[in-house]
């Protein structure tokens, strides 16, 4: 299954349990209307075609073969062993703890203190400009 048909397939997923979560609201009556709407409609038709197509099509069995092979290839575990020898490396444990630093720094020290008095004048003078 490519990603993109897993992508959809998730999203369809995630929509048709909110929509059983909420059988009886009046929202979720309208949007399992509109959701069957879509799909019968023509656009709705032609856009279930073109997914088909495309993972059946020669195209999508080439993407298919080529991810597989990436995954599954000499190259795919090369990459995976150079991401994991650069998330073990000293650099990046320096630069994790460089970021803790600023994060920490932002959150309590005078920059901090600096930027988040600079947002409320900010606010203040915009709600301000709105009552105007």
């Amino acid at each position: 299954m490519s990603e993109i048909e897993r992508q959809v397939r998730g999203f369809w997923a995630r929509l048709l349990a909110w929509l059983r979560g909420a059988q009886h609201g009046d929202a979720a009556r309208k949007a399992k209307a509109t959701l069957q709407d879509m799909r019968t409609s023509d656009a709705g038709r032609k856009a279930e075609a073109a997914f088909r197509d495309l993972r059946e099509g020669e195209v999508g069995r080439k993407a298919e073969a080529a991810l597989r092979d990436l995954r599954e290839g000499e190259a795919g575990r090369k990459a995976k062993e150079a991401l994991r020898d650069l998330r073990d490396s000293e650099a990046m444990g320096k630069a994790r703890d460089a970021a803790r630093d600023v994060l920490r720094d932002l959150r309590e020290g005078e920059a901090g203190r600096k930027a988040r008095g600079a947002l409320r004048d900010l606010k203040d003078s915009t709600s301000g400009r709105d009552k105007a």
